[in-house]
């Protein structure tokens, strides 16, 4: 991520850039910056600014318009405030001893409280929307199971440990992982569609 600033009469002036555009939506460099800080605040790594990472950062955010407009034609259900809550509420205390800490952690990606809720917010609000369009086309057959049953054994076991490995006991377990599987392939199959439809203007040729 990288801001501009001129000097003028000893004073600087950052100009928020416009980096990309699409469906009329404009992304800009100072979104691209949130956006790391974001995912970097939630992955716990050290936020990467590199062109390799802003041009990463400007997919996802492309990525992110995609699918609201679809979420918002579409009317999809968002997530309840206890449900962000809850997410938040797990994610400080597996990562945090105290407030104090998360606000520190917080305040050293130089995020608020807010725009966390936000982040989480949408998370969410995807997970929904991708469940909702694309599980009820998604079949799993016994054969399928058993196929991957025969195929996984190994990692089976080595998921399940102390617990029974027959077929029958992890049934359910590998259905939804085959399930899984074939929503997300559904999703990204249906969004590399969109994104190519929705062709995308960069004003900054280097994140492309």
């Amino acid at each position: 991520f990288i801001l501009l600033s001129t000097y003028t009469t000893g004073r600087a002036v950052t100009i928020d850039r416009i980096a990309v555009v699409v469906y009329n939506h404009v992304i800009k460099d100072s979104d691209i910056d949130r956006d790391i800080r974001l995912v970097s605040f939630l992955n716990d790594e050290h936020a990467d600014f590199s062109m390799e990472n802003r041009r990463a950062s400007a997919s996802r955010l492309i990525d992110q318009q995609i699918i609201r407009r679809e979420i918002d034609a579409g009317e999809y259900p968002q997530p309840s405030s206890a449900e962000i809550q809850k997410t938040i509420d797990e994610l400080k205390k597996n990562r945090y001893h105290s407030a104090s800490a998360s606000s520190h952690a917080l305040h050293q990606y130089s995020l608020t409280s807010q725009q966390l809720v936000q982040y989480v917010r949408w998370q969410l609000a995807v997970l929904k929307f991708i469940d909702l369009r694309f599980r009820p086309s998604v079949q799993v057959t016994e054969d399928d199971i058993q196929s991957y049953y025969k195929a996984h054994l190994d990692q089976l076991r080595q998921e399940n440990p102390g617990t029974p490995h027959s077929l029958n006991a992890l049934h359910d377990q590998i259905e939804q992982a085959i399930a899984g599987e074939r929503i997300n392939q559904e999703f990204y199959d249906w969004l590399a569609r969109r994104r190519k439809s929705a062709k995308p203007q960069f004003h900054e040729e280097s994140l492309q």
